[in-house]
Protein backbone atom coordinates (compact mmCIF):
# COMPACT_ATOMS: atom_id res chain seq x y z
CA UNK A 1 0.00 0.00 0.00
CA UNK A 2 1.33 3.44 -0.93
CA UNK A 3 2.24 5.82 1.86
CA UNK A 4 2.83 9.54 1.71
CA UNK A 5 1.33 12.97 1.98
CA UNK A 6 -1.93 13.51 0.10
CA UNK A 7 -1.39 14.70 -3.45
CA UNK A 8 -3.29 17.98 -2.99
CA UNK A 9 -1.24 18.97 0.08
CA UNK A 10 1.99 18.02 -1.66
CA UNK A 11 1.05 19.91 -4.83
CA UNK A 12 -0.01 23.00 -2.88
CA UNK A 13 3.22 23.00 -0.86
CA UNK A 14 5.42 22.30 -3.90
CA UNK A 15 3.80 25.22 -5.73
CA UNK A 16 4.83 27.56 -2.89
CA UNK A 17 8.49 26.44 -2.82
CA UNK A 18 9.10 25.63 -6.50
CA UNK A 19 12.66 26.38 -7.71
CA UNK A 20 11.72 29.30 -9.96
CA UNK A 21 10.47 31.31 -6.97
CA UNK A 22 13.24 33.49 -5.54
CA UNK A 23 13.80 32.52 -1.94
CA UNK A 24 12.92 35.91 -0.46
CA UNK A 25 9.60 35.80 -2.31
CA UNK A 26 8.50 32.49 -0.81
CA UNK A 27 5.30 32.92 1.20
CA UNK A 28 6.66 31.54 4.45
CA UNK A 29 3.39 31.78 6.36
CA UNK A 30 1.23 30.04 3.76
CA UNK A 31 3.88 27.37 3.19
CA UNK A 32 4.01 26.57 6.93
CA UNK A 33 0.21 26.51 7.13
CA UNK A 34 0.05 24.27 4.08
CA UNK A 35 2.25 21.57 5.60
CA UNK A 36 0.12 21.77 8.75
CA UNK A 37 -2.55 20.05 6.67
CA UNK A 38 -0.77 16.73 7.28
CA UNK A 39 -2.37 16.94 10.74
CA UNK A 40 -5.38 19.12 9.88
CA UNK A 41 -6.45 18.23 6.31
CA UNK A 42 -9.35 20.74 6.26
CA UNK A 43 -7.34 23.63 7.65
CA UNK A 44 -8.65 27.04 6.55
CA UNK A 45 -5.31 28.63 5.66
CA UNK A 46 -6.67 32.06 4.79
CA UNK A 47 -8.41 32.36 8.17
CA UNK A 48 -5.05 32.03 9.91
CA UNK A 49 -3.34 34.38 7.45
CA UNK A 50 -6.04 36.93 8.31
CA UNK A 51 -5.30 36.49 12.02
CA UNK A 52 -1.60 37.23 11.43
CA UNK A 53 -2.54 40.28 9.37
CA UNK A 54 -4.75 41.52 12.21
CA UNK A 55 -1.86 41.17 14.65
CA UNK A 56 0.34 43.11 12.25
CA UNK A 57 -2.23 45.92 11.99
CA UNK A 58 -2.21 46.26 15.76
CA UNK A 59 1.58 46.37 15.84
CA UNK A 60 1.75 48.83 12.94
CA UNK A 61 -0.73 51.16 14.64
CA UNK A 62 1.66 51.69 17.55
CA UNK A 63 4.85 52.20 15.51
CA UNK A 64 5.67 55.80 14.58
CA UNK A 65 9.15 55.22 13.14
CA UNK A 66 9.89 51.87 11.46
CA UNK A 67 13.59 52.89 11.34
CA UNK A 68 13.70 52.71 15.14
CA UNK A 69 14.35 49.03 16.00
CA UNK A 70 13.71 49.56 19.71
CA UNK A 71 10.27 51.00 19.05
CA UNK A 72 9.40 48.20 16.61
CA UNK A 73 10.55 45.44 18.95
CA UNK A 74 8.62 47.02 21.83
CA UNK A 75 5.44 47.16 19.72
CA UNK A 76 5.81 43.53 18.57
CA UNK A 77 6.51 42.34 22.10
CA UNK A 78 3.59 44.25 23.55
CA UNK A 79 1.05 42.79 21.10
CA UNK A 80 2.41 39.25 20.87
CA UNK A 81 3.65 38.55 24.37
CA UNK A 82 1.81 40.93 26.68
CA UNK A 83 -1.60 41.30 25.05
CA UNK A 84 -1.88 37.94 23.23
CA UNK A 85 0.33 36.00 25.68
CA UNK A 86 2.20 33.88 23.15
CA UNK A 87 4.86 31.85 24.93
CA UNK A 88 7.26 28.96 24.57
CA UNK A 89 6.00 25.52 25.49
CA UNK A 90 8.51 24.55 28.17
CA UNK A 91 6.23 21.84 29.60
CA UNK A 92 5.86 19.67 26.48
CA UNK A 93 8.53 20.92 24.09
CA UNK A 94 8.30 17.89 21.76
CA UNK A 95 4.54 17.98 21.27
CA UNK A 96 4.18 18.00 17.45
CA UNK A 97 1.51 20.72 17.76
CA UNK A 98 4.30 23.14 18.67
CA UNK A 99 5.56 22.87 15.07
CA UNK A 100 2.31 23.96 13.41
CA UNK A 101 1.56 27.66 13.03
CA UNK A 102 -2.22 27.19 13.24
CA UNK A 103 -1.77 25.41 16.59
CA UNK A 104 0.54 28.20 17.74
CA UNK A 105 -2.14 30.77 16.91
CA UNK A 106 -4.87 28.73 18.63
CA UNK A 107 -2.97 27.62 21.73
CA UNK A 108 -0.50 30.53 22.08
CA UNK A 109 2.19 27.87 22.59
CA UNK A 110 5.19 27.13 20.39
CA UNK A 111 8.87 26.38 20.07
CA UNK A 112 11.59 28.85 19.04
CA UNK A 113 11.19 28.36 15.29
CA UNK A 114 7.39 28.71 15.15
CA UNK A 115 7.45 31.71 17.47
CA UNK A 116 10.21 33.17 15.29
CA UNK A 117 8.15 32.62 12.15
CA UNK A 118 5.19 34.41 13.71
CA UNK A 119 7.43 37.24 14.88
CA UNK A 120 8.95 37.56 11.40
CA UNK A 121 5.63 37.50 9.57
CA UNK A 122 3.93 39.99 11.87
CA UNK A 123 7.00 42.23 11.82
CA UNK A 124 7.30 42.14 8.03
CA UNK A 125 3.66 43.12 7.59
CA UNK A 126 4.20 46.02 10.00
CA UNK A 127 7.18 47.29 7.98
CA UNK A 128 9.90 45.81 10.21
CA UNK A 129 11.90 43.24 8.19
CA UNK A 130 13.33 40.26 10.06
CA UNK A 131 15.38 37.22 9.06
CA UNK A 132 15.67 33.77 10.57
CA UNK A 133 18.85 32.76 12.39
CA UNK A 134 19.39 29.02 12.51
CA UNK A 135 21.53 28.66 15.62
CA UNK A 136 21.79 24.96 16.54
CA UNK A 137 19.15 23.99 19.08
CA UNK A 138 17.53 27.40 19.29
CA UNK A 139 16.11 29.45 16.40
CA UNK A 140 16.09 33.25 16.59
CA UNK A 141 15.53 36.27 14.35
CA UNK A 142 17.73 39.15 13.23
CA UNK A 143 17.02 42.70 12.10
CA UNK A 144 19.39 45.01 10.21
CA UNK A 145 18.96 48.72 10.89
CA UNK A 146 19.38 51.50 8.28
CA UNK A 147 23.13 51.56 9.01
CA UNK A 148 23.52 47.81 8.51
CA UNK A 149 23.95 47.04 12.21
CA UNK A 150 22.20 43.88 13.35
CA UNK A 151 20.24 42.97 16.44
CA UNK A 152 19.34 39.46 17.52
CA UNK A 153 15.90 38.79 18.99
CA UNK A 154 14.78 35.66 20.85
CA UNK A 155 11.05 35.15 20.28
CA UNK A 156 11.05 32.17 22.66
CA UNK A 157 12.14 34.56 25.42
CA UNK A 158 9.31 37.06 24.79
CA UNK A 159 11.24 39.03 22.18
CA UNK A 160 14.34 39.71 24.27
CA UNK A 161 17.24 41.36 22.44
CA UNK A 162 20.24 39.08 22.97
CA UNK A 163 23.99 39.40 22.63
CA UNK A 164 26.56 37.02 21.23
CA UNK A 165 27.52 36.16 24.80
CA UNK A 166 23.89 35.25 25.55
CA UNK A 167 23.99 32.94 22.53
CA UNK A 168 27.21 31.36 23.72
CA UNK A 169 25.64 30.58 27.08
CA UNK A 170 22.52 29.22 25.37
CA UNK A 171 24.53 26.84 23.16
CA UNK A 172 26.60 25.70 26.15
CA UNK A 173 23.40 25.03 28.09
CA UNK A 174 21.68 23.12 25.28
CA UNK A 175 24.67 20.95 24.41
CA UNK A 176 26.23 20.68 27.90
CA UNK A 177 29.45 22.27 26.68
CA UNK A 178 29.95 19.75 23.87
CA UNK A 179 29.46 22.43 21.18
CA UNK A 180 30.90 25.94 21.27
CA UNK A 181 29.38 28.92 19.50
CA UNK A 182 30.75 29.46 15.98
CA UNK A 183 30.32 32.70 13.98
CA UNK A 184 28.30 30.92 11.29
CA UNK A 185 25.75 29.81 13.91
CA UNK A 186 24.44 33.39 13.91
CA UNK A 187 24.15 33.81 10.14
CA UNK A 188 20.71 34.26 8.62
CA UNK A 189 19.10 31.33 6.84
CA UNK A 190 16.94 31.19 3.72
CA UNK A 191 13.20 30.64 3.84
CA UNK A 192 13.66 27.21 2.28
CA UNK A 193 16.15 26.34 5.01
CA UNK A 194 13.73 27.54 7.66
CA UNK A 195 10.87 25.44 6.30
CA UNK A 196 13.19 22.43 6.06
CA UNK A 197 14.25 22.86 9.67
CA UNK A 198 10.61 22.99 10.77
CA UNK A 199 9.90 19.82 8.82
CA UNK A 200 13.00 18.09 10.16
CA UNK A 201 11.87 18.89 13.71
CA UNK A 202 8.56 17.21 12.92
CA UNK A 203 10.28 14.24 11.33
CA UNK A 204 12.38 13.72 14.46
CA UNK A 205 9.28 13.82 16.65
CA UNK A 206 7.31 11.39 14.47
CA UNK A 207 10.27 9.01 14.23
CA UNK A 208 10.64 9.03 18.02
CA UNK A 209 6.93 8.15 18.25
CA UNK A 210 7.37 5.49 15.54
CA UNK A 211 4.68 7.27 13.55
CA UNK A 212 6.19 6.25 10.22
CA UNK A 213 3.08 7.22 8.26
CA UNK A 214 3.42 10.87 9.21
CA UNK A 215 7.22 10.73 9.01
CA UNK A 216 7.06 9.72 5.35
CA UNK A 217 4.63 12.59 4.70
CA UNK A 218 7.19 14.98 6.14
CA UNK A 219 9.95 13.54 3.95
CA UNK A 220 7.72 14.00 0.90
CA UNK A 221 7.50 17.70 1.78
CA UNK A 222 11.25 18.06 2.37
CA UNK A 223 11.84 16.52 -1.05
CA UNK A 224 9.47 19.08 -2.55
CA UNK A 225 12.00 21.70 -1.38
CA UNK A 226 15.17 19.72 -2.16
CA UNK A 227 14.26 16.98 -4.67
CA UNK A 228 17.91 16.03 -5.21
CA UNK A 229 18.63 15.10 -1.59
CA UNK A 230 19.94 11.49 -1.59
CA UNK A 231 19.73 11.05 2.18
CA UNK A 232 16.06 12.02 2.22
CA UNK A 233 15.29 9.68 -0.67
CA UNK A 234 17.03 6.86 1.21
CA UNK A 235 15.13 7.57 4.41
CA UNK A 236 11.84 7.65 2.57
CA UNK A 237 12.69 4.24 1.10
CA UNK A 238 13.20 2.80 4.58
CA UNK A 239 10.00 4.41 5.85
CA UNK A 240 8.00 3.13 2.89
CA UNK A 241 9.35 -0.36 3.46
CA UNK A 242 8.31 -0.23 7.12
CA UNK A 243 4.83 0.81 6.01
CA UNK A 244 4.54 -2.09 3.58
CA UNK A 245 4.89 0.08 0.47
CA UNK A 246 7.42 -2.22 -1.21
CA UNK A 247 7.00 -0.69 -4.66
CA UNK A 248 7.62 2.82 -3.36
CA UNK A 249 10.58 1.63 -1.29
CA UNK A 250 12.15 -0.07 -4.30
CA UNK A 251 11.72 3.03 -6.47
CA UNK A 252 13.44 5.14 -3.81
CA UNK A 253 16.29 2.67 -3.27
CA UNK A 254 16.90 2.64 -7.04
CA UNK A 255 16.76 6.44 -7.16
CA UNK A 256 19.23 6.74 -4.28
CA UNK A 257 21.80 4.58 -6.07
CA UNK A 258 21.39 6.70 -9.22
CA UNK A 259 21.82 9.92 -7.25
CA UNK A 260 24.77 8.72 -5.15
CA UNK A 261 26.45 5.85 -7.04
CA UNK A 262 29.71 6.31 -5.15
CA UNK A 263 28.20 6.56 -1.66
CA UNK A 264 29.78 4.31 0.96
CA UNK A 265 26.55 2.34 1.29
CA UNK A 266 25.63 2.29 -2.42
CA UNK A 267 26.49 -1.39 -2.88
CA UNK A 268 24.57 -2.36 0.25
CA UNK A 269 21.53 -0.44 -1.06
CA UNK A 270 21.86 -2.16 -4.45
CA UNK A 271 21.70 -5.53 -2.72
CA UNK A 272 18.74 -4.42 -0.62
CA UNK A 273 16.94 -3.30 -3.78
CA UNK A 274 17.71 -6.63 -5.48
CA UNK A 275 16.31 -8.58 -2.53
CA UNK A 276 13.23 -6.38 -2.48
CA UNK A 277 12.74 -6.83 -6.22
CA UNK A 278 12.80 -10.63 -5.75
CA UNK A 279 10.38 -10.36 -2.85
CA UNK A 280 7.92 -8.34 -4.97
CA UNK A 281 8.25 -10.85 -7.84
CA UNK A 282 7.36 -13.75 -5.52
CA UNK A 283 4.26 -11.92 -4.33
CA UNK A 284 2.93 -11.35 -7.88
Amino acid sequence: MAAGVSSDVLQAFAALVRPEIEDDRIDLLRAALTFARIESPRLDIERYVHRVEELARRVDASIHDTDDPGECVAALNRVLFQEEEFRGNTVDYYDPRNSFVNELLDRRLGIPITLSLLYMEVGRRAGFPLFGVGMPGHFMVKHYDVNGRSILIDAFEHGAIVTEEDCRRKVNSIYAGQITLQPDFLLTVTRRQMLTRMLNNLRTIYMSQRDFRRAVQVVDLVLAIYPRSPEDVKQRAALRYNLGDNGGALADFDEYVKMAPDASDAEEIRQTALALRRQIALMN
